[in-house]
């Protein structure tokens, strides 16, 4: 039986939060994020979006458990923004999420006290504008095999309802697909009686 967790909380979609003080506007952005490469592509994107913000401070938490995690303050004074939009993810049981808030400087200083509020408000504000959703973790795999065993293994497929996510069938054949955790031992031990198959473990999330 895996040890894994079977299913974590992440956000639906994209969403955005606002929140103004002393005419400093906070505009957050919560997104489902797997890795840290793809968390440094939608942090590149939104501060394209928002390339007149003076700031754009995030956090993210990624993996079942959460145990990638990072914030960061941008120029902000430290701890004053990163770590309250981190709380947020921690106070919502989120994972596989990143969440970025933008700020444009209004002219009037906020204070440490402030800052934490507005950051933490606007975190709290993008989550709220979507729905939190569980989602059932995968075991997500790579098949590679001969045509000569194309029916045997599609038929396999076919019998646990399981879906292809990309697949290319020439003389050598691949599949990407996702088992459920519940079931992904019983379905690699079917898999496993054919001659040209190999399996490689892509991941769990």
């Amino acid at each position: 039986m895996s040890e894994h967790k079977n299913t974590y909380r992440t956000v639906k979609e994209r969403s955005e939060g606002f929140y103004k003080e002393k005419g400093s506007k906070f505009i957050g952005i919560a997104s489902r994020c797997y890795s840290e490469e793809e968390a440094k592509q939608l942090l590149d994107q939104w501060h394209t979006e928002h390339s007149q913000a003076g700031h754009l401070c995030y956090a993210y938490r990624i993996g079942l458990e959460g145990e990638k995690y990072r914030a960061n303050d941008d120029g902000e004074p430290a701890n004053s923004a990163g770590a309250p939009i981190l709380g947020q993810l921690q106070s919502f049981d989120l994972t596989n999420t990143l969440i970025g808030v933008v700020r444009y400087y209004g002219g009037t200083k906020l204070g440490v006290g402030g800052l934490i509020n507005a950051y933490r408000t606007a975190a709290k504000d993008a989550i709220e504008a979507t729905d939190v959703v569980e989602m059932e973790v995968f075991l997500h795999v790579q098949l590679d095999f001969q045509y000569a065993d194309m029916v045997g293994v599609m038929n396999c497929l076919k019998r646990w309802n399981i879906e292809m996510d990309r697949h290319t069938f020439e003389n050598a054949c691949e599949i990407e697909c996702s088992l459920p955790l519940t079931t992904e031992e019983s379905i690699l031990a079917e898999l496993n009686v054919f001659e040209t198959l190999k399996i490689t473990k892509l991941g769990i999330y």
